[in-house]
């Protein structure tokens, strides 16, 4: 069966699970959100660059949200979400410009020092963002229909399913494409890829700012999903939550993000819920096995797995 089927019918799975359990409607929101952004992640992630800082998109496009929905309060779900997505990913094009001219640990920390810089400010600025207790986001009207919370929820889910899936499709497109194989030719040899006559700092800075896009796009909807906008969105933690399931999943096919974002989720609650005062050692101990076992990710070692059986016949 192909990754793409497999991808349709984990949606349909997730809708109906959401359907049938109306309390989960959120927690599944907000683990397609995960799922988005570390798509965002994982396209740097296969030019061998990895970003320690990646969720201060989502931050970003979650305050834009909080302060149009302040500045327009008859402002459309839709018209938020879209609002927040270009603001944050208009700043990630401008970050690009200089972070892209480093590799490595270098590439990496800059992303996080430019990340913990707006945390810090949104944190001090209490007047304009209300702090640490951040600023809360009413339920706006979704593509003209004023709804309850369980219809909102509802039409929420179905638009980042559907997201969720034009995403990945296009990530698919992307790195089969010949931007997506040059971001590749990075990793492998930079130098051979600028006498092709290819800029390396071009094509890494167009994999960023497509990056920077799904991370924006996962914190526009999370600031609907969850009602409220911390500084927290973008804190180191969640930074690492991000590579966390990139690992887990692999950046060899879109579906990686989605299936390591649930898993991470449904050992984070498991652990959390039955392992409260060590739940961090279980995640660190999926995460070493994972490593260990598969270290191209699930999704990669499915992969190879399917290749080495083609081979064989």
């Amino acid at each position: 069966m192909k990754f793409g089927l497999i991808s349709f019918v984990l949606a349909c799975v997730v809708l109906a699970l959401g359907l049938m359990f109306p309390w989960s409607k959120t927690i599944v929101i907000l683990g397609l959100c995960y799922g988005l952004a570390s798509l965002g992640v994982a396209l740097p992630a296969r030019s061998g660059q990895v970003s320690f800082g990646h969720a201060m998109f989502a931050c970003v496009a979650a305050y834009a949200v909080a302060f149009v929905a302040k500045a327009f309060p008859a402002a459309d779900g839709l018209v938020l979400i879209l609002a927040g997505t270009v603001i944050s990913t208009l700043f990630a094009a401008v970050t690009g410009l200089f972070i892209v001219r480093y590799r490595g640990i270098f590439f990496g920390m800059l992303n996080l020092a430019v990340s913990m810089v707006i945390v810090a400010l949104l944190g001090k600025l209490y007047s304009l963002t209300g702090g640490t207790d951040g600023i809360r986001v009413d339920r706006p009207a979704f593509l003209g229909f004023v709804t309850e919370r369980n219809e909102f929820e509802t039409i929420l889910l179905v638009f980042t399913l559907v997201m969720s899936l034009l995403a990945g499709w296009f990530y698919q497109r992307f790195i089969k494409s010949g931007s997506g194989e040059a971001l590749l030719g990075l990793k492998s040899n930079e130098t051979r890829l600028e006498y092709l006559g290819l800029s390396a700092h071009r094509v890494l800075w167009v994999g960023y700012v497509i990056s920077g896009l799904f991370v924006s796009l996962s914190g526009a909807i999370f600031a609907l999903a969850q009602g409220l906008v911390t500084p927290d969105i973008g804190s180191w933690t969640r930074s690492g939550e991000l590579v966390f399931i990139t690992i887990l999943g692999g950046v060899s096919h879109s579906l990686g993000a989605f299936v390591g974002a649930a898993i991470f989720e449904a050992v984070k609650l498991t652990a959390s819920a039955y392992m409260a005062g060590v739940w961090q050692l279980l995640l660190g101990f999926t995460l070493l096995v994972v490593i260990v076992v598969a270290p191209d990710g699930i999704i990669g070692a499915l992969e190879k797995r399917k290749e080495k059986k083609g081979a064989q016949v």
